[in-house]
Protein backbone atom coordinates (compact mmCIF):
# COMPACT_ATOMS: atom_id res chain seq x y z
CA UNK A 1 0.00 0.00 0.00
CA UNK A 2 1.90 3.41 -0.97
CA UNK A 3 2.86 5.06 2.25
CA UNK A 4 0.91 9.24 2.75
CA UNK A 5 3.67 11.72 2.20
CA UNK A 6 2.64 13.30 5.49
CA UNK A 7 5.68 12.97 7.78
CA UNK A 8 8.29 12.45 4.98
CA UNK A 9 11.68 13.33 4.96
CA UNK A 10 12.61 15.80 2.16
CA UNK A 11 16.35 15.83 0.97
CA UNK A 12 17.60 18.67 -0.85
CA UNK A 13 21.39 18.52 -1.47
CA UNK A 14 23.87 20.02 -3.89
CA UNK A 15 26.30 18.37 -5.01
CA UNK A 16 29.69 16.72 -2.97
CA UNK A 17 32.34 18.50 -5.46
CA UNK A 18 34.39 15.72 -7.18
CA UNK A 19 32.54 13.19 -5.75
CA UNK A 20 28.53 13.08 -6.46
CA UNK A 21 26.17 15.35 -8.31
CA UNK A 22 23.44 16.37 -6.50
CA UNK A 23 21.01 13.71 -7.77
CA UNK A 24 23.53 11.34 -6.80
CA UNK A 25 23.91 12.23 -3.13
CA UNK A 26 20.22 12.32 -2.38
CA UNK A 27 19.60 8.70 -4.02
CA UNK A 28 22.62 7.51 -1.70
CA UNK A 29 20.77 9.19 0.97
CA UNK A 30 17.38 8.06 0.31
CA UNK A 31 18.99 4.25 -0.10
CA UNK A 32 20.22 4.91 3.49
CA UNK A 33 17.15 6.01 4.82
CA UNK A 34 14.96 3.14 3.81
CA UNK A 35 18.03 0.86 5.29
CA UNK A 36 16.34 1.48 8.94
CA UNK A 37 12.80 2.87 8.26
CA UNK A 38 11.45 0.54 4.22
CA UNK A 39 8.45 2.45 4.39
CA UNK A 40 9.62 5.88 5.43
CA UNK A 41 8.35 8.38 3.16
CA UNK A 42 10.70 10.76 1.21
CA UNK A 43 11.05 13.14 -1.29
CA UNK A 44 14.11 14.58 -2.91
CA UNK A 45 15.12 17.80 -4.91
CA UNK A 46 18.74 18.01 -6.34
CA UNK A 47 19.14 21.47 -5.98
CA UNK A 48 22.38 23.81 -6.41
CA UNK A 49 23.03 27.34 -5.58
CA UNK A 50 23.32 28.97 -9.69
CA UNK A 51 26.60 27.75 -10.36
CA UNK A 52 26.90 24.05 -12.24
CA UNK A 53 24.24 21.82 -11.74
CA UNK A 54 21.67 24.31 -11.88
CA UNK A 55 20.63 23.08 -15.19
CA UNK A 56 20.13 20.04 -13.95
CA UNK A 57 18.50 20.66 -11.13
CA UNK A 58 16.02 22.46 -13.32
CA UNK A 59 15.33 19.20 -15.33
CA UNK A 60 14.83 17.34 -12.29
CA UNK A 61 12.28 20.16 -11.42
CA UNK A 62 10.53 19.24 -14.96
CA UNK A 63 12.48 21.38 -17.24
CA UNK A 64 13.08 19.95 -20.82
CA UNK A 65 16.91 19.76 -21.73
CA UNK A 66 18.03 20.89 -24.85
CA UNK A 67 21.46 20.56 -26.77
CA UNK A 68 22.88 22.88 -28.77
CA UNK A 69 26.11 24.04 -30.82
CA UNK A 70 28.20 26.71 -28.77
CA UNK A 71 31.53 27.48 -28.59
CA UNK A 72 33.63 26.61 -25.67
CA UNK A 73 35.86 29.00 -23.54
CA UNK A 74 38.89 28.64 -25.99
CA UNK A 75 36.66 29.20 -28.90
CA UNK A 76 36.94 24.94 -29.47
CA UNK A 77 32.96 23.98 -30.58
CA UNK A 78 31.39 21.86 -27.76
CA UNK A 79 27.77 19.84 -27.91
CA UNK A 80 25.72 22.52 -24.52
CA UNK A 81 22.94 22.75 -22.89
CA UNK A 82 20.20 24.00 -21.35
CA UNK A 83 16.69 23.88 -19.86
CA UNK A 84 13.08 25.25 -20.87
CA UNK A 85 9.80 24.88 -19.69
CA UNK A 86 7.12 27.50 -21.27
CA UNK A 87 8.17 30.76 -22.02
CA UNK A 88 11.54 30.11 -19.28
CA UNK A 89 15.00 28.90 -19.80
CA UNK A 90 17.59 28.20 -17.49
CA UNK A 91 21.35 28.49 -18.39
CA UNK A 92 24.21 27.86 -16.54
CA UNK A 93 27.90 29.46 -17.20
CA UNK A 94 29.59 26.61 -16.49
CA UNK A 95 27.80 24.36 -19.33
CA UNK A 96 29.61 26.66 -22.76
CA UNK A 97 32.49 28.75 -20.53
CA UNK A 98 33.02 26.72 -17.30
CA UNK A 99 36.62 25.06 -15.94
CA UNK A 100 35.53 21.63 -17.27
CA UNK A 101 35.14 22.70 -20.25
CA UNK A 102 38.97 23.73 -20.90
CA UNK A 103 40.64 21.15 -23.77
CA UNK A 104 43.07 18.90 -21.28
CA UNK A 105 42.50 21.50 -18.80
CA UNK A 106 44.67 23.66 -19.95
CA UNK A 107 43.83 26.98 -18.69
CA UNK A 108 43.57 30.40 -20.60
CA UNK A 109 43.73 33.20 -17.86
CA UNK A 110 43.94 35.73 -20.72
CA UNK A 111 42.10 34.33 -23.22
CA UNK A 112 39.09 32.46 -21.90
CA UNK A 113 35.40 33.95 -23.03
CA UNK A 114 32.07 33.55 -22.28
CA UNK A 115 30.82 33.60 -26.10
CA UNK A 116 29.41 30.44 -25.54
CA UNK A 117 27.20 31.60 -22.69
CA UNK A 118 25.97 34.47 -25.46
CA UNK A 119 25.11 32.00 -27.50
CA UNK A 120 23.35 29.74 -25.54
CA UNK A 121 21.08 32.19 -24.61
CA UNK A 122 20.79 33.48 -28.17
CA UNK A 123 19.35 29.88 -28.99
CA UNK A 124 17.17 29.96 -25.95
CA UNK A 125 15.61 33.63 -26.95
CA UNK A 126 15.32 31.78 -30.87
CA UNK A 127 13.08 29.07 -29.00
CA UNK A 128 10.73 31.69 -27.96
CA UNK A 129 11.86 31.84 -24.15
CA UNK A 130 11.44 35.66 -23.05
CA UNK A 131 12.40 34.83 -19.05
CA UNK A 132 16.30 33.65 -18.49
CA UNK A 133 17.44 32.60 -15.82
CA UNK A 134 21.35 32.42 -16.09
CA UNK A 135 23.38 30.37 -13.41
CA UNK A 136 26.70 32.07 -13.05
CA UNK A 137 29.21 29.96 -11.30
CA UNK A 138 32.54 27.55 -12.53
CA UNK A 139 33.87 29.55 -15.03
CA UNK A 140 37.04 29.48 -16.87
CA UNK A 141 36.79 33.19 -18.22
CA UNK A 142 37.47 36.91 -16.80
CA UNK A 143 36.07 39.02 -19.72
CA UNK A 144 33.98 40.88 -17.93
CA UNK A 145 31.00 39.63 -19.97
CA UNK A 146 32.32 41.20 -23.44
CA UNK A 147 32.04 37.60 -25.35
CA UNK A 148 28.65 37.41 -23.78
CA UNK A 149 27.49 40.11 -25.29
CA UNK A 150 29.58 39.84 -28.38
CA UNK A 151 27.53 36.58 -29.16
CA UNK A 152 24.27 38.74 -28.59
CA UNK A 153 25.42 41.20 -31.29
CA UNK A 154 27.78 43.70 -29.72
CA UNK A 155 30.74 45.10 -30.84
CA UNK A 156 33.82 46.11 -29.10
CA UNK A 157 36.14 47.78 -31.57
CA UNK A 158 39.95 49.22 -30.72
CA UNK A 159 40.59 52.90 -31.74
CA UNK A 160 41.29 51.46 -35.58
CA UNK A 161 37.49 50.46 -35.56
CA UNK A 162 38.86 46.50 -35.68
CA UNK A 163 36.48 43.71 -33.84
CA UNK A 164 38.69 42.61 -30.89
CA UNK A 165 39.55 39.02 -30.42
CA UNK A 166 37.84 37.07 -27.54
CA UNK A 167 39.02 37.42 -23.62
CA UNK A 168 39.35 39.57 -20.62
CA UNK A 169 43.07 40.21 -22.09
CA UNK A 170 42.09 41.92 -25.34
CA UNK A 171 39.86 44.80 -23.41
CA UNK A 172 42.81 46.92 -22.86
CA UNK A 173 42.59 47.88 -26.25
CA UNK A 174 39.11 48.71 -26.29
CA UNK A 175 38.19 51.94 -27.95
CA UNK A 176 34.61 51.70 -28.67
CA UNK A 177 31.58 49.72 -28.13
CA UNK A 178 28.13 49.77 -30.74
CA UNK A 179 25.80 48.07 -29.31
CA UNK A 180 23.14 48.96 -32.52
CA UNK A 181 22.67 44.82 -32.76
CA UNK A 182 22.35 44.02 -29.62
CA UNK A 183 20.05 41.14 -28.74
CA UNK A 184 17.16 42.02 -26.48
CA UNK A 185 17.12 39.78 -23.87
CA UNK A 186 13.87 40.03 -22.74
CA UNK A 187 13.60 39.42 -18.21
CA UNK A 188 16.85 38.07 -17.36
CA UNK A 189 17.34 37.07 -13.66
CA UNK A 190 20.92 36.15 -12.97
CA UNK A 191 21.41 33.65 -10.29
CA UNK A 192 24.26 34.23 -7.84
CA UNK A 193 25.69 33.77 -4.37
CA UNK A 194 28.62 36.16 -5.25
CA UNK A 195 28.79 39.54 -3.81
CA UNK A 196 32.01 40.67 -4.80
CA UNK A 197 32.25 43.86 -7.07
CA UNK A 198 33.83 43.85 -10.64
CA UNK A 199 37.32 45.62 -9.76
CA UNK A 200 39.62 45.63 -6.92
CA UNK A 201 41.22 43.74 -4.36
CA UNK A 202 37.60 41.85 -3.94
CA UNK A 203 36.92 41.64 -7.42
CA UNK A 204 36.71 39.31 -10.32
CA UNK A 205 40.42 39.26 -11.40
CA UNK A 206 41.81 39.37 -7.91
CA UNK A 207 39.74 36.95 -6.21
CA UNK A 208 38.78 34.21 -8.94
CA UNK A 209 41.73 34.55 -11.57
CA UNK A 210 43.86 32.89 -9.85
CA UNK A 211 41.86 29.77 -9.72
CA UNK A 212 41.68 30.29 -12.96
CA UNK A 213 45.38 30.07 -14.17
CA UNK A 214 45.81 33.55 -13.58
CA UNK A 215 49.47 35.02 -12.10
CA UNK A 216 50.23 37.93 -10.23
CA UNK A 217 51.20 39.69 -13.34
CA UNK A 218 47.85 38.29 -15.07
CA UNK A 219 45.78 39.15 -12.15
CA UNK A 220 46.94 42.74 -12.85
CA UNK A 221 46.64 42.78 -16.48
CA UNK A 222 43.07 41.52 -16.07
CA UNK A 223 41.90 43.92 -13.54
CA UNK A 224 43.10 47.14 -15.75
CA UNK A 225 41.14 45.50 -18.67
CA UNK A 226 38.25 45.29 -17.10
CA UNK A 227 38.51 48.82 -15.26
CA UNK A 228 38.73 49.97 -19.24
CA UNK A 229 35.99 47.56 -20.24
CA UNK A 230 33.96 49.08 -17.31
CA UNK A 231 34.91 52.92 -18.28
CA UNK A 232 33.51 52.12 -21.72
CA UNK A 233 30.31 51.09 -20.76
CA UNK A 234 29.47 53.65 -18.70
CA UNK A 235 30.35 56.02 -21.08
CA UNK A 236 28.20 54.44 -23.47
CA UNK A 237 25.11 54.03 -21.22
CA UNK A 238 26.03 55.75 -18.25
CA UNK A 239 23.56 54.81 -15.37
CA UNK A 240 20.81 53.79 -16.88
CA UNK A 241 22.01 50.35 -18.31
CA UNK A 242 20.34 48.92 -21.00
CA UNK A 243 17.52 46.98 -19.79
CA UNK A 244 14.94 44.73 -21.87
CA UNK A 245 13.48 47.95 -23.61
CA UNK A 246 16.74 49.65 -24.29
CA UNK A 247 18.72 46.57 -25.96
CA UNK A 248 18.91 46.70 -29.41
CA UNK A 249 18.44 50.63 -29.46
CA UNK A 250 20.64 52.06 -31.69
CA UNK A 251 23.72 52.56 -29.22
CA UNK A 252 26.99 52.74 -31.66
CA UNK A 253 28.71 55.46 -29.48
CA UNK A 254 32.37 56.14 -29.09
CA UNK A 255 34.08 55.22 -26.22
CA UNK A 256 34.91 57.82 -23.02
CA UNK A 257 38.33 58.31 -22.77
CA UNK A 258 39.37 55.40 -20.98
CA UNK A 259 41.83 57.57 -18.69
CA UNK A 260 38.31 58.90 -16.76
CA UNK A 261 37.10 56.80 -14.15
CA UNK A 262 33.13 56.12 -13.41
CA UNK A 263 31.69 58.24 -11.33
CA UNK A 264 30.60 56.89 -8.01
CA UNK A 265 27.18 55.91 -6.50
CA UNK A 266 24.52 53.48 -8.21
CA UNK A 267 25.46 54.81 -11.29
CA UNK A 268 28.85 52.17 -11.44
CA UNK A 269 27.47 49.09 -12.23
CA UNK A 270 31.48 47.95 -11.56
CA UNK A 271 31.06 48.29 -7.62
CA UNK A 272 27.20 46.68 -7.67
CA UNK A 273 27.55 44.01 -5.17
CA UNK A 274 27.91 40.23 -7.95
CA UNK A 275 29.39 42.67 -10.40
CA UNK A 276 32.54 40.49 -10.75
CA UNK A 277 30.16 36.82 -10.53
CA UNK A 278 32.02 34.80 -13.29
CA UNK A 279 34.83 36.72 -13.97
CA UNK A 280 32.64 39.89 -14.22
CA UNK A 281 29.62 38.35 -16.29
CA UNK A 282 27.09 39.53 -13.56
CA UNK A 283 28.69 43.01 -14.66
CA UNK A 284 27.61 42.86 -18.12
CA UNK A 285 24.29 41.21 -17.25
CA UNK A 286 23.37 43.95 -15.05
CA UNK A 287 24.70 46.75 -17.18
CA UNK A 288 24.00 45.83 -20.79
CA UNK A 289 21.18 43.68 -20.38
CA UNK A 290 19.09 44.70 -17.79
CA UNK A 291 19.80 41.90 -15.37
CA UNK A 292 18.59 41.74 -12.04
CA UNK A 293 20.82 39.70 -9.26
CA UNK A 294 19.06 37.16 -6.94
CA UNK A 295 20.16 34.26 -4.97
CA UNK A 296 20.76 31.42 -7.00
CA UNK A 297 19.32 28.54 -4.02
CA UNK A 298 16.07 30.81 -3.97
CA UNK A 299 15.70 30.73 -7.29
CA UNK A 300 16.23 26.80 -7.89
CA UNK A 301 13.82 25.95 -4.48
CA UNK A 302 11.21 28.29 -6.68
CA UNK A 303 11.93 26.10 -9.84
CA UNK A 304 11.96 22.88 -7.75
CA UNK A 305 7.91 23.99 -5.59
CA UNK A 306 10.04 23.33 -2.49
CA UNK A 307 7.27 24.84 -0.21
CA UNK A 308 4.82 22.57 -1.76
CA UNK A 309 6.99 19.62 -1.50
CA UNK A 310 8.06 20.29 2.36
CA UNK A 311 4.91 21.24 3.85
CA UNK A 312 3.70 18.03 6.32
CA UNK A 313 7.57 16.99 6.49
CA UNK A 314 9.26 16.11 9.42
CA UNK A 315 12.68 16.62 8.27
CA UNK A 316 14.83 18.08 5.39
CA UNK A 317 18.12 16.76 5.26
CA UNK A 318 20.34 19.54 3.24
CA UNK A 319 24.12 19.13 2.54
CA UNK A 320 27.13 19.57 0.38
CA UNK A 321 30.53 19.09 0.03
CA UNK A 322 31.86 21.04 2.60
CA UNK A 323 30.24 22.98 5.21
CA UNK A 324 32.39 26.34 6.17
CA UNK A 325 32.18 29.97 6.60
CA UNK A 326 31.63 30.34 2.59
CA UNK A 327 28.39 27.96 2.95
CA UNK A 328 26.45 30.74 5.10
CA UNK A 329 26.72 33.31 2.20
CA UNK A 330 24.25 32.19 -0.06
CA UNK A 331 25.47 28.52 -0.73
CA UNK A 332 22.54 25.92 -0.97
CA UNK A 333 22.43 24.30 2.83
CA UNK A 334 21.88 28.01 4.18
CA UNK A 335 19.25 28.63 1.47
CA UNK A 336 17.31 25.55 2.19
CA UNK A 337 17.27 26.07 6.47
CA UNK A 338 15.89 29.75 5.23
CA UNK A 339 13.34 27.88 2.97
CA UNK A 340 12.97 25.48 6.22
CA UNK A 341 12.38 27.53 8.75
CA UNK A 342 9.41 29.32 6.80
CA UNK A 343 7.77 25.88 5.98
CA UNK A 344 8.49 25.05 9.82
CA UNK A 345 10.30 22.21 9.30
CA UNK A 346 13.75 20.83 11.40
CA UNK A 347 16.71 20.80 8.98
CA UNK A 348 19.99 18.62 9.42
CA UNK A 349 23.16 18.70 7.03
CA UNK A 350 25.44 16.18 5.89
CA UNK A 351 28.52 16.53 4.57
CA UNK A 352 32.53 15.31 3.69
CA UNK A 353 33.70 17.88 6.58
CA UNK A 354 32.66 20.91 8.64
CA UNK A 355 34.12 23.38 10.36
CA UNK A 356 31.42 25.40 11.66
CA UNK A 357 30.61 25.57 15.27
CA UNK A 358 27.35 24.11 16.74
CA UNK A 359 26.79 27.80 17.06
CA UNK A 360 26.74 28.97 13.56
CA UNK A 361 25.09 25.95 12.19
CA UNK A 362 22.13 26.68 14.94
CA UNK A 363 22.54 30.14 13.53
CA UNK A 364 21.65 29.67 10.23
CA UNK A 365 18.68 26.86 10.80
CA UNK A 366 20.58 23.51 10.82
CA UNK A 367 19.95 21.39 13.99
CA UNK A 368 23.04 18.92 13.43
CA UNK A 369 25.72 18.27 11.01
CA UNK A 370 26.58 14.67 10.11
CA UNK A 371 29.87 14.43 8.22
CA UNK A 372 31.89 11.83 5.66
CA UNK A 373 34.94 12.29 7.86
CA UNK A 374 33.20 11.32 11.25
CA UNK A 375 33.05 7.85 9.60
CA UNK A 376 36.26 8.14 7.53
CA UNK A 377 38.94 10.43 8.69
CA UNK A 378 41.06 9.40 5.06
CA UNK A 379 40.21 12.64 2.85
CA UNK A 380 40.86 10.49 -0.31
CA UNK A 381 38.94 7.36 1.00
CA UNK A 382 36.23 10.08 1.57
CA UNK A 383 35.74 11.26 -2.06
CA UNK A 384 36.53 7.41 -3.45
CA UNK A 385 33.50 6.02 -1.22
CA UNK A 386 31.37 9.23 -0.96
CA UNK A 387 28.20 7.12 -2.17
CA UNK A 388 28.15 3.75 0.37
CA UNK A 389 29.65 6.51 3.49
CA UNK A 390 26.61 8.96 2.37
CA UNK A 391 24.45 6.07 2.95
CA UNK A 392 25.69 5.27 6.68
CA UNK A 393 25.25 8.63 7.70
CA UNK A 394 21.58 8.29 6.41
CA UNK A 395 20.99 5.49 8.37
CA UNK A 396 22.32 7.18 10.89
CA UNK A 397 19.85 10.04 10.67
CA UNK A 398 16.80 7.85 10.11
CA UNK A 399 17.37 6.16 13.41
CA UNK A 400 17.67 10.01 15.29
CA UNK A 401 15.01 11.12 13.70
CA UNK A 402 12.46 7.75 14.13
CA UNK A 403 13.60 7.92 17.91
CA UNK A 404 14.11 11.61 18.78
CA UNK A 405 17.41 11.76 19.84
CA UNK A 406 18.81 14.71 17.14
CA UNK A 407 15.85 16.20 15.34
Amino acid sequence: MPQSSAGHILLATDKFKGSLSAAEATSHLAAGLRRVAPGLGIRTIPVADGGEGTVQAAVEAGFARVLTRATGPTGAPIEAGFAVRGATAVIEVAEASGLRRLPRGEAAPLSATSYGTGQLIRAAIEAGCTRIILGLGGSACTDGGAGLVQALGARLLDDAGRELPRGGAALARLARIDLSELVAVGELIVASDVDNPLLGPSGAAAVYGPQKGATAEDVALLDAALANWARLVQGTVGGRGFGPGLAGARADVAGADSRQAPGPGPADFSQVPGAGAAGGIGFAAMSLLGARLEPGIDIVLDLADFATKAHGARLIITGEGSLDPQSLRGKAPAGVARAAARAGVPVVAVAGVCTLTPAELEAAGIRAAYTLSAIEPDLDRCILDAGPLLERLAATIAADALIGAAV
